[in-house]
């Protein structure tokens, strides 16, 4: 019994249901075959620390997996679309099937229209869940994470952090655990240009996550003087209110992975307005949860102007040179997006680079298309 994907839609011909529905369960079922591969690996490999840590079922399941699945399933749906479009073209391009539909009077890109509207919805479904459902689920991934597994548990928040408040202060705290609110050492640092003009140090400091407000029961306060010199004075009951978020404190790209769309541009605002040189990574974040979703209709058109033709390599020719363009993306996104992150070009360039390229060779395979 076949399952109708594909409600009556007025102006809808049987031809585009067909091809919408081929287009849909193709899509539907790579991904669930790779999904359920992805999480028996991912299981094998990671039991050990769930027994070990006593990981209650229920949290691995709803807490991590259900998580999981999401985040892989919107990371590389634009790929697994490109390579179903591929497959199940080709197949029609074998079968002769195209050259029936065009020699039946249909132009090429009214062919296209169920490849549009398919590659649409997955795009639609993408943006949702890369702007508001994933970043919902990673936080209670990572929590998740923190607990049960050993690796993680060394590497959300490092020793020494050193972060910029604001332009020309600058704080440090060491030896930060989430769940404690009193760091062994914490320092203020105003400089001038590049000298350092006033630092203030404080051991076994506690913080109020909520008001921000830092305190310790002393604190040592340096100033350079005319001559250059640092000297230094000691004071009571330190109570002062410094800019910096708890989040600060850890791996801000895990952070901004937790942050809905909203509260990303918020941390951004924040970050911008204290010049801090985290602001490229999270420009790049912001970017690419649009990048990635939109990337799956030019790899559509692509893969169907490739696909449509009937080769005599037949269906493998189609498949190899679909994974090359596959990879290519893949690696072409991943070299701009570090450079963008390091500072080197604009944000916006380096994540919609891949994007632009891939469209233009969108146009040029689709121009070549057998009309």
């Amino acid at each position: 019994m076949k399952i109708r994907l594909i409600p009556s839609i007025p102006g809808f011909r049987t031809l585009d249901k067909y091809i919408l529905g081929k287009f849909l369960r193709t899509y539907i079922f790579g991904i669930l075959m790779m999904v359920i591969i992805l999480v028996v690996f991912d299981y094998v490999e990671k039991v050990d620390d769930f027994t070990e840590l006593k990981a209650p079922w229920k949290a691995i399941i709803w807490d991590y997996y259900m998580n999981f699945i999401p985040q892989f399933i919107s990371q590389f749906s634009a790929l697994f679309t490109f390579i179903s479009v591929i497959f199940f073209t080709s197949k029609m391009a074998m079968q002769t099937e195209i050259v029936a539909i065009l020699s039946g009077g249909v132009s090429f890109r009214r062919f296209m229209w169920p490849y549009i509207m398919g590659a649409t919805i997955i795009t639609a479904l993408s943006l949702v869940l890369s702007l508001w459902v994933i970043p919902e689920g990673q936080k209670d991934s990572v929590e998740f994470q923190r607990h049960y597994m050993k690796k993680q548990q060394t590497l959300v928040y490092p020793e020494h952090v050193y972060r910029q408040i604001e332009p020309g202060t600058f704080a440090y705290v060491r030896g930060y655990s989430p769940g404690v609110e009193r760091v062994p050492f914490f320092a203020l640092e105003r400089f001038e240009g590049a000298e350092l003009t006033e630092t203030l140090d404080a051991a076994n400091a506690s913080f109020d996550e909520e008001t921000k407000r830092w305190t310790a029961p002393r604190y040592m306060i340096y100033s350079r003087g005319e001559d250059g010199s640092l000297s230094g004075k000691q004071y009571r009951n330190l109570d002062t209110l410094i800019n910096l978020d708890v989040r600060e404190l850890g791996d801000i790209s895990g952070v901004v992975k937790t942050l809905t769309y909203e509260e990303l541009n918020d941390f951004l605002a924040q970050q911008r307005s204290k010049g801090s040189d985290e602001v490229f990574l999270i420009e790049v974040e912001r970017h690419a949860r649009f990048s990635y979703p939109l990337s799956t209709i030019i790899l559509t058109i692509i893969g169907v102007a490739l696909s449509s033709r009937k080769i005599r390599g037949g269906m493998g020719m189609h498949i190899g040179v679909g994974m090359a363009l596959c990879f290519s993306y893949l690696m072409l996104g991943r070299v701009f997006e570090q450079i963008a992150i390091s500072g080197s070009i604009e944000p916006w360039v380096g994540v919609w680079l891949p994007n632009i390229v891939f469209a233009i060779i969108a146009i040029i395979v689709y121009q070549k298309a057998p009309k």
